[in-house]
């Protein structure tokens, strides 16, 4: 693991940038100082996993980019078979076919007076496309979660549903997990329900069963849609539901979902052993299941 990704670092540091229509070497990549998104956060992007030359859900992403950027009124300024297809040019000149990654970010554009108005963003919208090498999403290692203070708030304050440049309540849940000694956060919804980790979707196994959070208060996963209809298709009980942690805390099995990891198992939260006493691994049979999802699209 550690010798793939230092290769993956050595890799990336050739890579080239999408910026606004152009393609420039990493070390020379940049967006101005009063770009909104740099300055204020103001701006929404996508991880894209590229697996086989092709990337996966391709569709789902698009759409939730734009879905997202009309819902902070920000005009992409492309259709979205324009946005592909720089997307795939970026991909041509990285010469990039499997185990890679783009993350494409769209922002209010540069501003001309440092503040938060929008008006001031007077020409057009920032559009940056980077695209990196990485790991296999199989190699992942069991990981640790901490349940943290910080918690996901209701759509009125911030959407969580919202995959904005405004980051800043998961990094303070992310900061809280590493001072515990966790590789991620666990974080509540304004309830004191489970809701999600603070970069992916969270799911518990109990009893051949299924269990995910609502969806009121976390991110609307590409990667957790797909695994909820892998259970569907194949007969396997899956709830969106509100549980607790003490519903975690006695589950036989837990595991994130996301874009670059897929499907991730949990091995403890808050130092409690997740234990799963039968030979059989729910969590295996999933990731089989969206392996074989990811290879056929």
């Amino acid at each position: 693991m550690k010798n793939n990704l230092e290769s993956h670092i050595k890799l990336n540091e050739n890579i080239i940038i999408y910026v606004d229509g152009e393609l420039i070497s990493k070390i020379d990549a940049s967006v101005s100082v009063y770009d909104s998104g740099f300055m204020m956060g103001d701006g929404i992007w996508e991880g894209i996993r590229l697996v086989n030359e092709k990337w996966l859900f391709l569709d789902d992403h698009i759409d939730r980019l734009f879905d997202g950027a009309k819902a902070i009124d920000l005009d992409i300024g492309m259709t979205k078979a324009e946005i592909k297809q720089e997307l795939f040019k970026t991909q041509k000149a990285n010469k990039m076919t499997d185990k890679a990654h783009a993350r494409l970010m769209v922002t209010r554009g540069v501003k001309s007076k440092p503040f938060q108005r929008p008006s001031y963003s007077l020409n057009g919208p920032t559009i940056v496309i980077i695209m990196e090498h990485s790991e296999d999403a199989t190699d992942n290692p069991p990981i640790k979660l901490a349940t943290v203070s910080q918690v996901r708030g209701n759509p009125m304050v911030q959407d969580p549903k919202l995959n904005s440049h405004s980051k800043l309540n998961c990094i303070l849940a992310c900061i809280q997990a590493e001072k515990a000694g966790a590789d991620e956060a666990l974080m509540l919804d304004p309830h004191g329900f489970v809701s999600t980790t603070n970069s992916c979707n969270f799911f518990i196994v109990k009893n051949d069963q299924v269990w995910t959070s609502t969806g009121d208060y976390c991110m609307n996963g590409i990667t957790r849609k797909k695994v909820i209809e892998i259970c569907i298709s194949n007969n396997i009980p899956i709830f969106e539901k509100n549980f607790s942690l003490v519903d975690v805390y006695s589950a036989d099995e837990a595991f994130i979902t996301g874009t670059l990891g897929s499907l991730v198992s949990v091995e403890s939260i808050d130092g409690r052993l997740i234990e799963n006493n039968t030979n059989y691994s729910m969590t295996e049979r999933l990731l089989h299941l969206y392996n074989d999802l990811t290879h056929s699209v």
